[in-house]
């Protein structure tokens, strides 16, 4: 009894929605096996009525306008804006047909010679533009299979090849939700926290690619990788919005570029009609990110709540308490978004959870906001990069008719940039960016 006082008192009761939010996972792993039996929305609904029915604050329609201030906070908005903009380019580009252009594009363009790197700068570069490594492994797993056969490689291999450049992508894009909700949650600019991460991550780029070309000049015998006939025109958007990107235009003007162009394409080249365009958009943004909005918008509300009942400022004094530098508030960073995503095997989902806690800490310690939104991106694209349960490993064992756990073996690109980013902890790189 006397424990349950000072639990209450101590404020760690705010925190029974996260409880309640893991605690359906573990018991739909225990009874299924399968941690995506279990609806991450409906987790989110649940935690989110269990924060309303906890919190203080008086009558119930008073704790409920809590929870809705708290969703309809400007970061939460904004980031709804975003999800919004992405889905509706993301759904028009691939009705046009930019997907299937960019990948016959780059197998046709890259050496024929070094199957295994070509492949690499592939996912990379269709992850960077499409801002999903799941779309990436959906559009070139079923390559790696043909390519697999046709010059005789391991295919679990050439699966870890493609799920290792698709988190390229997600982790560095500019359209890639775990961009979007790092950056949105620390108060950084998207170019900000690229230039920090590609620092980090560029010389886990260059290591993975000479592997991969001293492996395909092993293996491959000079076999070729045949393609079809590229449709150049269709790869403008992707070209548009990276670039426009990367030289600082504003993200939503950026997206709004993408769409317009993308459209414009399609009706030119009969890649759809008008209606058909308004249908893709749609679709985007409904099925591809709906969901995401929905939950962005109930962890919102769910947090807001938490942090009026102090539960954030308790978890914060437990977390930090024995931290004396800010090389060990990195660490405790790192730790709670690796953990948050092997619970919930979703790197986005998992950075809604820590971001917000994350930033206390940063402020806390006086970190740089680039340097953490690029741990909290790169550690979660690690895990999600390695977990055998995770959507990517499942996509690709699922389409290439292998287990996911014969794919892990070969997954050096994520495993190599959590390992990097655990060096720019000790070595506080980028010297730059250490706050």
């Amino acid at each position: 009894m006397n424990q349950d006082k000072k639990w209450y008192h101590s404020k760690g009761w705010a925190l029974m929605p996260l409880a309640v939010f893991f605690l359906l996972y573990v018991l739909t792993f225990i009874f299924t096996g399968d941690l995506y039996q279990m609806p991450v929305s409906v987790a989110f609904m649940t935690a989110s009525m269990v924060a309303v029915l906890y919190s203080k604050g008086g009558k119930l329609a008073n704790r409920i306008t809590q929870f809705c201030r708290g969703a309809a906070n400007e970061t939460i908005m904004l980031m709804v804006v975003i999800f919004i903009l992405a889905g509706a380019f993301a759904g028009t580009a691939k009705a046009m047909g930019a997907v299937d252009a960019t990948v016959n594009m780059l197998l046709y363009l890259l050496p024929e010679q070094s199957i295994l790197a070509s492949v690499f700068i592939a996912a990379c570069f269709i992850s960077m533009s499409m801002g999903t490594s799941t779309g990436t492994i959906a559009a070139l797993a079923p390559i790696a299979v043909g390519v697999s056969s046709q010059a005789g490689l391991d295919l679990p291999m050439m699966l870890g090849v493609v799920v290792g450049g698709a988190m390229f992508g997600d982790n560095l894009s500019f359209i890639s939700d775990t961009t979007i909700v790092a950056t949105r949650t620390q108060g950084c600019q998207m170019q900000d926290k690229f230039k920090v991460n590609i620092r980090i991550v560029f010389p886990v780029v260059i290591l993975v690619l000479l592997l991969y070309i001293y492996q395909g000049l092993e293996l491959t015998g000079g076999a070729s990788v045949s393609a079809e006939q590229v449709e150049w025109v269709k790869v403008l958007p992707y070209l548009a919005v990276l670039i426009t990107a990367l030289v600082g235009v504003n993200v939503m003007v950026v997206l709004a570029l993408g769409i317009i162009l993308s459209g414009v394409i399609g009706l030119i080249t009969g890649g759809f009609g008008v209606w058909d365009w308004t249908a893709a958009m749609s679709q985007g943004i409904v099925v591809d990110m709906g969901e995401l909005i929905i939950v962005s918008l109930m962890a919102g509300g769910m947090f807001e709540l938490i942090r009026f009942n102090g539960g954030v400022d308790w978890l914060i004094g437990k977390m930090t308490r024995n931290i004396r530098s800010k090389r060990s508030a990195e660490f405790s960073i790192a730790g709670l978004i690796s953990l948050t995503n092997l619970c919930t095997a979703n790197n986005t989902i998992a950075l809604i959870i820590s971001g917000p806690i994350a930033k206390n800490i940063s402020d806390k310690f006086d970190l740089d906001n680039r340097k953490i939104a690029s741990l909290l991106d790169t550690f979660s694209c690690f895990v999600q990069g390695l977990i055998p349960y995770g959507a990517q490993l499942l996509i690709a064992a699922g389409l290439a008719n292998v287990s996911p756990m014969q794919i892990v073996p070969y997954l050096y690109y994520p495993l190599l940039i959590g390992l990097a980013a655990i060096a720019s902890i000790i070595f506080r790189y980028p010297r730059k960016y250490t706050g």
